[in-house]
């Protein structure tokens, strides 16, 4: 009998002990799984966070480059406004320097007082500035005779391209015959297109109201009265071409319409400017006929022209010119040749000269000149 509980106590233990480890198996399987969908769980949230993370990576990249896009935009905005602002400033500060300029006039001729602003008709112009030479070539009609095209075609051809980029022609229609005017403005547009293009060859035209109500009068027959209203205008013109031309280089040269320029003349001038030792010279002349070849510090020309407009109903200008050089540099009660000896020391001759006159009818109506020499 106790054989029997022994066994049974063992069959029992056994089936108990059986039971347990099929239970604790089942649990560990269990658990197995459970970790095993734990760690699926843990990879797969770490391949979201990562997927995630890379996502996140690349919209900040595409919200830089973005933001870099407008940040260009923008600065491009700002570039192109402030630069229109500035083209808008610089433009109005031209015409403000030149409207300046000829304020002075106003000073010598009592009805431009009541004239706002004083400005030329810029027929052909780029605002061409900032220049070493302005060359100022002032014309009028001659009638059947005109000897422009050949000046302009002297003057620029004997240029190279660095001295053409270097400078600017200014010629100055002082004439109020529309059909001149016109037929100025042809001729240029089609022989010097390429200057006109790159705004090195400037044309303007002298605005009727400059003139004092005399030089309009045309009703005078005496010669003489004529040829006093004629050298009274040409002085005006040379000082209003002046007074133009001004801010837009460091020197002034002043031709005329009916003269040639030799060969690498603008080389010339350039070369013996730059290797002048005194910087003390008012004037130097390239030309002993009359106004022509005249060169001048454009920081000067107010100087000029305010003494020119002195005497404009006096004297030609270039009877002018010489006196205010003996006004300068001669002093009362010294010697003639004193006075000359100083003078060569602010107007200085270029010798031989460097354009040839060549036109035979005069600017003043049915007269001829013959004066060729260089």
């Amino acid at each position: 009998m106790r054989t029997k509980q022994v066994n049974f106590l063992i069959a029992f233990a056994a089936v108990v002990l059986f039971s347990f480890s099929c239970f604790c198996i089942s649990r560990m399987t269990q658990t197995n799984n459970q970790l095993i969908n734990c760690r699926n769980h843990i990879l797969e949230f770490k391949e979201n966070m990562l997927r995630l993370k890379n996502k996140t990576e690349t919209n900040r990249q595409e919200l830089m480059k973005t933001l870099n896009r407008m940040k260009d935009e923008i600065e491009q905005r700002e570039n192109l406004s402030a630069r229109l602002v500035e083209k808008k400033v610089n433009t109005s500060d031209k015409i403000e320097t030149v409207t300046n300029a000829f304020e002075i006039l106003k000073f010598f001729l009592p009805h431009l007082r009541k004239v706002g602003r004083i400005y030329p008709n810029v027929i052909i112009g780029k605002e061409k500035t900032g220049v070493s030479f302005a060359l100022g070539i002032p014309t009028v009609n001659r009638g059947n005779h005109t000897y422009l095209k050949q000046t302009l075609t002297s003057i620029v051809s004997r240029m190279t391209l660095s001295e053409e980029n270097d400078s600017v022609v200014i010629v100055s229609i002082a004439d109020s015959n529309e059909d001149y005017v016109k037929s100025v403005v042809d001729m240029i547009t089609k022989k010097f297109r390429k200057q006109v293009k790159s705004g090195s060859l400037e044309v303007i035209s002298i605005p009727a109201y400059f003139y004092p109500t005399m030089l309009h009068d045309k009703e005078s027959t005496e010669d003489s009265e004529k040829l006093e209203r004629w050298k009274t205008k040409q002085v005006l013109d040379f000082c209003f071409l002046m007074l133009y031309a001004q801010p837009k280089a460091m020197y002034y040269l002043q031709l005329e319409d009916d003269i040639i320029a030799k060969k690498s003349y603008f080389t010339t001038i350039t070369d013996f400017v730059h290797n002048i030792t005194s910087n003390n010279w008012f004037s130097i002349e390239f030309s002993v006929l009359g106004f022509i070849g005249k060169l001048f510090k454009s920081a000067d020309l107010t100087d000029f022209v305010q003494f020119f407009l002195m005497f404009y109903k006096d004297k030609p200008i270039d009877w002018l010119l010489g006196y205010i050089f003996q006004i300068k540099m001669c002093h009362p009660g010294e010697t003639t040749e004193k006075c000359i000896e100083r003078n060569r020391e602010i107007r200085i001759r270029y010798k031989p000269s460097l354009f040839q006159h060549v036109g035979i009818q005069s600017s003043f109506p049915e007269r001829e000149q013959h004066l060729k020499k260089i």
